[in-house]
């Protein structure tokens, strides 16, 4: 048993074992000790390095039973806040911790039931938690410790006020804990609404959890697109997410491919939560290989195993690039990454990846494989039916024999010849 497991309770070392973890990642090393002192802190890692397991076990541990909404986590979509807090069950079940979830588009009435049982742990999306705070069903004083999971897009202009009510919200002694891979980017955000500073725990330099991570571009015809997704989606072992910047071009793209009988799900932010989910669940159990998807409804999705992730479109900002490529490739699995690019945008998405260091590659799709040697030229040319070629030989392949004898007919015939059958004016 590892030293850093030391520290659980005798349930949570065998369940730790039976999860088949050997040792903690680098971010858990680093945050643990300083939210178990109650710290505030501001946690940067790469994803897929395992953050959420990074807060939940130092301050699950400082929760004690009974202390009604001690422990609230933000989370930047529903689908995170529902995952988060499927971890947060499965682990503070075993302190006979309560876990309630607060997701938009739930039904308000349940939730407040929910919260009448007194849960020691509260998770879901800023807009939910702030309307039950003002409504006084959420008691703003018990609070003692506030995560913000995926802090970049929390904190981003959409959010911010919402965020700054809340912490308004809450008394002035708390601890504060923001999480994301880019939420150094962040930090002039987070003081400005906090009106605080804090310590910054960055591990991104040293984590090495993404090294089975590989990153690739497909040239694809845009007019070709569906096709070159539906190639993609036959590949033996696919089963990946496949990211757009827009609703609007996911919807085209799905109707295309459904048409052409691929099987694929969608997760769109204008779905309800019962669709959502079911689209989720559906693509966890492999019923569809493929689950189109955006930024906003795909964010920090941990899906266990998923082999590869494609932006049908070069990604808007780098921030949405590392995020989607976090679905993949997590704690030291591999995975793919593959950008369907044109010659036109291929030098924005080198220029987009150039501060994060990434090495791309070009892939090619042929014969329904990937692979990362072009394709020869007597690969890729259509197969010739050789029983119809064995009837032309020598000289009648030859177009510039044939062009010539064209010529020599025409010159030897006469005038009156050549003319024989024109219209007369």
């Amino acid at each position: 048993m590892n030293e850093f497991v030391q520290v659980f309770p005798e349930n949570w070392q065998k369940k730790y074992e039976d999860k088949g973890f050997i040792s903690p990642s680098l971010i858990q090393r680093a945050v643990f000790q300083p939210l178990s002192n109650k710290q505030s802190i501001v946690a940067v890692s790469p994803t897929g390095s395992g953050k959420t397991l990074a807060y939940l076990w130092p301050l699950l541990l400082n929760v004690e039973p009974g202390e009604a909404s001690a422990l609230v986590i933000f989370a930047s979509s529903q689908e995170l806040a529902i995952q988060v807090a499927d971890v947060a069950r499965e682990w503070g079940k075993d302190k006979e911790l309560k876990v309630q979830s607060l997701v938009g588009g739930a039904n308000v009435k349940r939730q407040i039931e929910g919260l009448k049982k007194k849960p020691e742990i509260l998770i879901g999306t800023p807009g939910r938690i702030l309307e039950l705070m003002k409504a006084k069903k959420i008691k703003a004083h018990q609070v003692k410790t506030m995560v913000f999971d995926e802090a970049d897009q929390l904190f981003d202009a959409g959010n911010s006020q919402i965020i700054d009510q809340i912490l308004h919200q809450a008394p002035t002694e708390y601890q504060l804990a923001f999480f994301s891979a880019t939420a150094d980017r962040s930090l002039e955000s987070i003081e400005k609404i906090t009106g605080k500073t804090f310590e910054t725990i960055d591990v991104t330099a040293e984590d090495d959890s993404r090294n089975g991570l590989r990153h690739y571009f497909l040239r694809v015809p845009i007019r070709k697109k569906d096709d070159y997704l539906r190639r993609l989606t036959h590949i033996e072992d696919f089963h990946g997410l496949i990211f757009f910047n827009q609703l609007t071009e996911l919807g085209v793209m799905e109707e295309k491919l459904l048409y052409r009988g691929v099987p694929v799900g969608s997760l769109a932010s204008d779905q309800n939560k019962l669709l959502r989910k079911a689209a989720l669940e559906q693509f966890k159990k492999k019923m569809v290989r493929a689950l189109l998807t955006t930024d906003v409804a795909a964010r920090g999705l941990d899906i266990t195993g998923l082999p590869y992730v494609v932006n049908a479109e070069v990604p808007l900002s780098e921030e949405a690039y590392l995020h989607r490529s976090g679905r993949t490739g997590r704690m030291g699995n591999e995975g793919i990454v593959i950008t369907l690019v044109q010659d036109n945008n291929l030098r924005d998405l080198k220029r987009l990846l150039r501060p994060s260091n990434i090495t791309l590659e070009e892939i090619f799709l042929y014969g329904g494989k990937l692979q990362t040697e072009q394709p020869t030229k007597e690969d890729a040319a259509p197969a010739v039916n050789k029983k119809y070629a064995k009837t032309f030989s020598g000289k009648e392949q030859n177009p510039e024999y044939n062009k010539e004898k064209i010529r020599k007919k025409v010159k030897n015939k006469s005038k009156k010849e050549r003319n024989k059958g024109a219209r007369r004016k």
